[in-house]
């Protein structure tokens, strides 16, 4: 199981989300105040990362490196 942290946060705020995983990577969507988000995990040449909308609601961005620290900071604080 993949994006463990953020099902953990995602699951102690209440938000419902969908977990899936397919060929190794974790794929999460979930709501928040009736707008819907999403982490989708990649690798590429074996580089991980997600590509992810949580930053910019209508915008997808490709975030490196420790993405799943990036996109749980930034849903902290929501409530």
């Amino acid at each position: 199981m993949r994006l463990q942290k953020l099902q953990k946060v995602l699951k102690e705020k209440g938000f419902p989300y969908t977990y899936v995983e397919e060929d190794g990577c974790g794929s999460v969507n979930f709501e928040y105040r009736g707008v819907v988000y999403h982490v989708w995990e990649f690798c590429e040449d074996g580089i991980w990362g997600a590509e992810t909308n949580v930053k910019n609601i209508g915008r997808h961005e490709d975030l490196c490196g420790d993405y799943e620290e990036q996109i749980l900071e930034l849903i902290e604080p929501w409530k």
